[in-house]
């Protein structure tokens, strides 16, 4: 997304090194920018965590199970069932207790992430319980890709981790809805033909959305919406198309394997082409080979 790191643990509240925490998956060593995915199964516990470099958004999934945030008269108890969510800000030091046993999706974001969306610093809202579809959605469209291990996929993951800072600022967050309200008009001709002429030119390798965005001058939140507004389609499935398109064509025209015109349109194998094949085209690119023949 920039020139922002991969988180790693040491980035955390150190939720994640406590011993009763057992992680099934983690984004880690992926190359995720300003931003660590971790599933896993915690068990009870009290404990207090110093503040982090990182904004964190816990995704419940399963429960119910009792939650309890801060101590003493302030303190809160919220039970909180699957799909709710927990909310804590960067730099706030927590307390809280875990009543019973839970699977967890902890997602950890740098305040950079967050800045790039609203163009400004903005604070995640301390929340216990409340529910968003579309956030959770998003964060596990996310935990699809580190379930897979993909690596050709940046593009897509910008465009996710872009949707969730957007999501988080517009709806949980000190901002509220005052930064995303202001509706696109859409990518005026010049630039679109910009960001498309681009796609077309790295086909086959891995394009950050921080690229397209720098290409026409906006930040990576107002090349999505904008592009959007424009096409009908966000960057990763417009340029997902475009790549089905080039190998439709190199099937009917090449002598090329279909493992070597899946690397060539930038896919990461040729199953994963067929994949995509088959959900767009309801077609094969052996069955698409066959009938050209």
């Amino acid at each position: 997304m920039s020139n922002v790191g991969e988180l790693e643990v040491a980035d955390t509240l150190g939720i994640l090194a406590m011993p009763g925490v057992k992680t099934q998956r983690t984004s880690q060593g992926l190359g995720w920018s300003g931003l660590l995915l971790s599933v896993q199964k915690e068990q009870p516990y009290e404990a207090d965590f110093v503040g982090s470099r990182s904004h964190l958004v816990i995704l419940h999934l399963d429960g119910p199970v009792q939650v309890t945030r801060g101590a003493g008269p302030r303190a809160q108890t919220r039970t909180i069932g699957a799909g709710g969510l927990f909310m804590h800000p960067a730099g706030r030091d927590l307390s809280v207790t875990l009543g019973g046993t839970l699977r967890t999706l902890h997602i950890y974001l740098d305040q950079a992430v967050l800045r790039r969306v609203a163009e400004e610093d903005v604070e995640l809202a301390e929340e216990m319980g409340t529910t968003d579809p579309l956030l959770e959605h998003l964060l596990l469209s996310l935990d699809a890709v580190t379930k897979v291990r993909a690596t050709a996929s940046q593009l897509y993951v910008d465009s996710l981790s872009t949707a969730v800072a957007a999501q988080l600022v517009e709806r949980h967050s000190s901002l509220r809805r005052t930064v995303l309200q202001r509706r696109s008009r859409g990518l005026p001709d010049r630039e679109l033909r910009r960001a498309t002429d681009l796609m077309h030119e790295c086909m086959g390798e891995t394009l950050p959305l921080s690229e397209l965005a720098s290409t026409v001058g906006l930040s990576e939140s107002q090349f999505t919406r904008a592009f959007k507004a424009r096409t009908g389609e966000p960057p990763h499935r417009y340029l997902m198309g475009l790549r089905v398109d080039h190998a439709r064509r190199l099937l009917q025209t090449t002598e090329l394997s279909i493992a070597e015109i899946a690397s060539s349109c930038g896919f990461a194998s040729q199953e994963h082409l067929t994949r995509v094949m088959r959900a767009r085209l309801s077609t094969t690119p052996a069955a698409l080979r066959r009938s050209f023949g």
